[in-house]
C-alpha cells in the first residue's frame, strides 16, 4: 500500500518542485498530479516525472477532470499521453454529470457508450480509468457503480473510494462491496470535522482504515485537501495525516502478527 496525497491539496503552490518537496518531508510514496493546475501539457508532465524520479517519489495517478459522457475524443487523448509521459498507472474521471437516480436509460446507454471507448483508448497507453466516487455524478452509491462496471465489462475499469463522513454503515458496504474494484483512497484527518459537521466520530477515519486493512486493501492512500486547507497551504496537517496513516497501519501489521 502506498501513502500520498494529491497536487490539488495544494492549489495555492504553483510550483511542482515544492510540492514534491512537501512530499519528502512528510514522508510521502507518491503523488496524484492533478491536471487543473500543476500538469497540463506533456512538458508539465516530464519535468514532474524527473523531480519525483530523483525524490524517490512514485507517480500513482493522474487527477484529470474529464467527464465520462462527453465523448471528447481528442481530450481523452491527450489525457492519456501526459498520464504516459508520467508514468502513473491510473487517471481519475467524473462518471457523468448526475446522480445515478436521475440519470435516464438513454443517458445510461450514451455514458456506457463513452467509458467503453475511453478504456479501450486508455489500453493502449497501459492505463486504468477510475471514476471519482461522489455525488452528481453515476458513481455516487454502490449498486450503481456496480452495475456499471458490470455493462462496461473491462479489466482496465476500477473506482475510487471516497468516504462521505456521515454513514459508517454505506462507507463500510461500499469499501466491502466493491474492493476488487478500489484503486485509489482520497482520505484526510484533517478535514473531518469539516465533513461531519456536528455529528464528529474522531475514530471514523480509523474504522475506515481498519476495514480497508480487513479487506487487503493493497492500492494508493492518498490525503485530499479542499477548501480551507488547499488554499492556506498547510503543509504541516500533511505530515501529520500521513503520520497517522502510518501509525495506523503499524498497528494493523502488529494486531495480524
Amino acid at each position: 500500500m502506498q501513502v500520498g496525497f494529491t497536487s490539488t491539496s495544494f492549489r495555492q503552490i504553483k510550483s511542482v518542485s515544492k510540492i514534491v518537496s512537501i512530499a519528502r518531508a512528510a514522508g510521502a510514496d507518491c503523488i496524484e498530479w492533478g491536471g487543473d493546475i500543476h500538469v497540463k501539457s506533456l512538458a508539465d508532465a516530464r519535468r514532474v516525472r524527473a523531480l519525483c524520479d530523483d525524490a524517490g517519489i512514485n507517480i500513482s495517478s493522474y487527477g484529470s477532470y474529464y467527464r465520462v459522457g462527453s465523448g471528447s475524443e481528442c481530450e481523452w487523448r491527450k489525457i492519456c499521453e501526459i498520464a504516459a509521459a508520467m508514468g502513473c498507472g491510473s487517471v481519475r474521471v467524473w462518471l457523468g454529470d448526475k446522480d445515478s437516480e436521475k440519470t435516464s436509460a438513454a443517458e445510461y446507454e450514451m455514458l456506457t457508450a463513452d467509458a467503453k471507448k475511453i478504456c479501450d483508448e486508455a489500453k493502449k497507453y497501459s492505463l486504468t480509468v477510475c471514476p471519482e466516487c461522489h455525488d452528481k455524478t453515476y458513481n455516487n452509491n454502490t449498486d450503481a457503480f456496480l452495475k456499471i462496471a458490470r455493462d462496461i465489462d473491462r479489466d482496465n475499469f476500477k473506482t475510487y473510494f471516497q468516504s462521505r463522513y456521515r454513514r459508517l454503515d454505506c462507507d463500510l458496504d461500499r469499501i466491502e462491496r466493491t474492493i476488487p474494484f478500489i484503486e485509489s483512497v482520497h482520505i484526510s484527518y484533517s478535514e473531518q470535522t469539516r465533513e461531519q459537521n456536528l455529528k464528529r466520530d474522531p475514530l471514523y477515519i480509523d474504522k475506515l482504515l481498519k476495514k480497508l486493512n480487513e479487506c487487503r486493501f493493497d492500492g494508493n492512500l492518498l490525503v485530499e485537501y479542499t477548501y480551507l486547507f488547499s488554499w492556506a497551504g498547510m503543509t504541516k496537517h500533511m505530515v501529520k495525516d500521513i503520520e497517522k496513516i502510518r501509525k495506523k497501519q503499524e498497528e494493523f501489521l502488529c494486531l495480524q502478527s
